[in-house]
């Protein structure tokens, strides 16, 4: 999921030839404390997590451990020292060993962040490494705890869903679990419509099913206030870029790994995908807001999210995204953003492979 074994070979080759912005973007990881080797898991049965992570009960070592997994399963593929990926079967044992459930507010969202990184990591140990005894108790607790937690979807903001589906998606891949993956697919279709505008749409958004969004008022509520709508607008463009950017992340590693899972649903989004990238890469690089947008004022910080998309639709696809070009250069190498992005440029920088 998210990286197919040909995109990690590509990268690992990258790496070992010095190549950039490959190697900077390793190198980048590898001093990071995800990457840690003396890294100590904080598992615990309970993880509370309340609105803007007040409280935060092990919301954050959570976020952080699974993120830590993925660093070093990487870490593991990249180097073949085995002491990364047993470090990483640490922390994922630690977790399934106690984890029973999510509680508070934020429990959905949570269980999203934390099971978009997890199951990357264990997809690659599982594949690549020889030796994880535990890893059925992880699927176990994976199914258990928390795909009941984002298979069902949400009616909140969308990053949301888009966040739900993801963690979904991954989940169902590594239990190879064909009714979960479905599910997951069929809330994304809905949802990606739902999120970003195309002029295509007619004068309103398209709304999720069962959203009761049956109004104009209450769609333009919806989407922040906003009422003139324009290709690439996010429903939460209006609120802030550091929401929207969760959702253009999820969407992209979603169709991404679909892709490698031999379902290509990029032909469907592509040009939501584009226009929403490009959309506020404009704005997040400095571009003058017309007082129809957000009232003529917005709060940026879409954060590193644009590698996995730019990839598949300049890289593979040639299309030209001057603005998300330019944005994702000035952001290289992409870290993470302590919640469930990281490492894109190292992952997905110039990367054509997609097939498994």
């Amino acid at each position: 999921m998210l990286v197919s074994r040909p995109q990690l070979d590509f990268v690992r080759a990258k790496v070992q030839a010095g190549a950039q912005p490959w190697k900077q973007a390793y190198d980048a990881m590898m001093s990071s404390s995800y990457a840690s080797l003396s890294r100590s898991p904080k598992p615990r049965a309970i993880v509370e997590c309340g609105s803007y992570s007040n409280p935060d009960i092990g919301c954050t070592d959570e976020r952080q451990d699974a993120i830590a997994a993925y660093s070093l399963s990487l870490a593991w593929y990249i180097t073949r020292d085995a002491k990364y990926a047993t470090k990483a079967i640490e922390i994922m044992d630690a977790w399934s060993a106690v984890l029973k459930d999510h509680t508070n507010s934020n429990a959905p969202l949570q269980s999203a962040w934390s099971a978009s990184s997890w199951p990357r990591a264990a997809e690659i140990i599982k594949h690549t490494y020889p030796n994880w005894p535990n890893s059925g108790r992880f699927g176990t607790m994976l199914r258990n705890v928390y795909l009941p937690e984002v298979i069902n979807g949400s009616h909140s903001n969308g990053n949301w869903e888009l966040s739900m589906t993801e963690a979904a998606i991954g989940i169902a891949v590594f239990l190879d679990d064909k009714p979960a993956y479905d599910k997951a697919v069929a809330k994304f279709r809905t949802r990606v419509p739902a999120y970003l505008y195309l002029t295509s749409d007619g004068a309103l958004p398209k709304t999720a099913p069962g959203s009761g969004l049956d109004t104009r008022d209450k769609i333009v509520k919806y989407w922040q206030g906003q009422t003139t709508f324009v290709n690439g607008l996010s429903q939460e463009t209006c609120r802030d870029f550091t929401h929207t950017g969760y959702g253009l992340a999820a969407i992209a590693n979603f169709a991404e790994t679909t892709r490698i899972q031999g379902q290509d649903l990029y032909p469907e989004i592509a040009d939501r995908l584009r226009e929403g990238l490009g959309f506020h890469a404009k704005y997040q690089m400095g571009a003058a807001v017309p007082s129809w947008l957000c009232g003529g004022s917005l709060k940026l910080g879409l954060g590193p999210i644009t590698e996995v998309g730019y990839n598949h639709l300049h890289t593979r696809l040639g299309h030209t995204m001057s603005n998300t070009e330019a944005l994702t250069l000035r952001q290289r190498p992409a870290g993470t953003n302590n919640l469930f992005v990281s490492w894109q440029t190292l992952t997905h920088a110039d990367n054509p492979p997609v097939t498994p």
